[in-house]
């Protein structure tokens, strides 16, 4: 089974996800972001979400971080939870 890493940044707006996106772009530190502005738990973790296979998150979640390259920022992704960036850290077959 394919078990992927990931990390993400949680919000509820399409345009604050540009913003935060813009940011890592310019050099900002992802896990940093995350701790201030993430509404997930997990942004006290710098949005670290650990290990999980297909089917362990939302589907729009899953179709990202089972197919985007690695260590690239993802996103805006739209869930029912809001809007994430998206970052996948690993992925093994």
């Amino acid at each position: 089974m394919t078990v992927a890493s990931a990390r993400h940044i949680l919000v509820d707006s399409e345009a604050q996800c540009l913003d935060l996106k813009s940011k890592i772009e310019q050099g900002e530190d992802f896990a940093e972001l995350a701790k201030v502005h993430s509404n997930c738990p997990s942004g006290q973790d710098g949005g670290a979400l650990g290990e999980f296979g297909p089917g362990m998150m939302v589907p729009e979640f899953d179709k990202v971080v089972f197919s985007a390259p690695l260590n690239q920022v993802q996103g805006p992704v739209q869930t029912q939870f809001g809007y994430h960036l998206l970052e996948v850290t690993s992925r093994s077959e």
